[in-house]
């Protein structure tokens, strides 16, 4: 059963910002992300970051690929300047002046993105007995419980079938399903080991924010390898995403 993490939520990277009623349309700011300013823009009335800038600074250790890979796997979709946002960007210093094309995210994907490189594989600080309640449609579909404190490696039987009581991987789990009277058999969408990210959603359609966010968290572990950099200890802050 799923129970909420509220109370075991850190304190924010960052300090609040002004609600969206209060933001300009392409007002430049600044956020910092591990200790380094990164150029923000507000794009329909939300505030973004450059993702080009964020990946050569904080992210500099990295690959395109890498990074590309990761971004998709989490779920992080870009948002594309037009001409005008693009040269606004050239101008505060976060897009060199060739620059053709600049794809932007919110703080909390860029948080998001950076903890999955920068931060540590440790699972949020949940209660013991805490659990996602999960479901896929792949196939005929299943439903479960996503047990992070089982969640210590990538291939670790953390996910408990509520059909059949039996555990399975993550990978493994979206290739479990149970035909059930009320089911409906869909097509798998190119399902494979790696995008169980994709497939496995949460079985609250509308979650509070701390359980989603406590979600993401998780999705982003091991994901795309052990290989990370952490920044000096003095920028290595932690925080719930």
């Amino acid at each position: 059963m799923t129970t909420s993490p509220s109370s075991f939520q850190q304190e924010p990277l960052t300090p609040p910002r002004p609600p969206h009623s209060s933001l300009k349309p392409n007002q430049v700011g600044q956020v910092v992300l591990y200790g380094v300013p990164i150029v923000s823009l507000v794009i329909d009335h939300q505030e973004r970051l450059c993702l080009a800038q964020i990946s050569n600074t904080l992210l500099k250790n990295y690959s395109y690929n890498e990074i590309h890979n990761r971004r998709v796997a989490l779920g992080i979709t870009c948002v594309q300047c037009t001409p005008v946002q693009l040269e606004i960007l050239r101008r505060a210093g976060a897009m060199p002046i060739s620059s053709r094309r600049c794809g932007m995210i919110t703080k909390r994907e860029a948080e998001r993105l950076c903890k999955s490189f920068l931060g540590e594989n440790n699972p949020p600080k949940l209660p013991d007995n805490f659990a996602f309640d999960v479901s896929h449609e792949c196939a005929w579909g299943s439903r479960g419980n996503f047990i992070p404190a089982r969640y210590n490696s990538s291939r670790a039987k953390c996910i408990k079938c509520s059909y059949c009581s039996m555990y399975f991987s993550p990978n493994k789990f979206i290739f479990h399903s149970h035909r059930t009277p009320e089911a409906k058999y869909i097509q798998p969408d190119a399902a494979n080991f790696n995008s169980w990210r994709r497939h496995l959603k949460l079985s609250d359609k509308t979650p509070p924010d701390d359980l989603a966010f406590a979600w993401e968290d998780v999705k982003a572990m091991f994901n795309g390898g052990s290989r990370k950099r952490c920044l000096p200890s003095s920028h290595c802050s932690t925080f719930i995403v």
